[in-house]
């Protein structure tokens, strides 16, 4: 079964960075809009960030906005999302997705991926 891999997840103190990067071993990402997800204990899985398959759209949530950069590197079969002045509200597991046929705009709104990841944990804690 097709499946992304997500890594880069890891305690980290308010105000510091990550960089989580999805990447699948049996496809290519090339061809798809990736999504990022997050999924806070208790809470709804929300849409974090989304790119177009070539890079050229992206979307953001707006608690995310100024603070967290998605891009992709289809040559390494890879997306990163930075996540910068992380906030502990940003604690969560975070899932990629991929999704073919979509712009950036509605794989983030309507959580839809084709394929998805198993999840990495980030916590932001003091």
């Amino acid at each position: 079964q097709l499946q992304l891999v997500e890594s880069g997840g890891a305690l980290v103190h308010p105000g510091g960075s990550l960089r989580l990067s999805c990447t699948a071993s049996r496809f290519t990402l090339e061809y798809y809009t990736i999504g990022w997800f997050r999924q806070a204990p208790g809470k709804e899985r929300e849409g974090v960030s989304c790119i177009s398959s070539r890079g050229g759209s992206t979307n953001y949530a707006d608690a995310v906005k100024g603070r967290f950069t998605i891009s992709r590197d289809n040559a390494k079969n890879t997306v990163y999302l930075q996540m910068n002045s992380l906030k502990p509200e940003d604690t969560a597991v975070y899932y990629c997705a991929a999704k073919r046929l979509s712009t950036a705009q509605a794989m983030c709104a309507t959580q839809r991926g084709d394929y998805w990841g198993q999840g990495t944990q980030v916590t932001v804690s003091s």
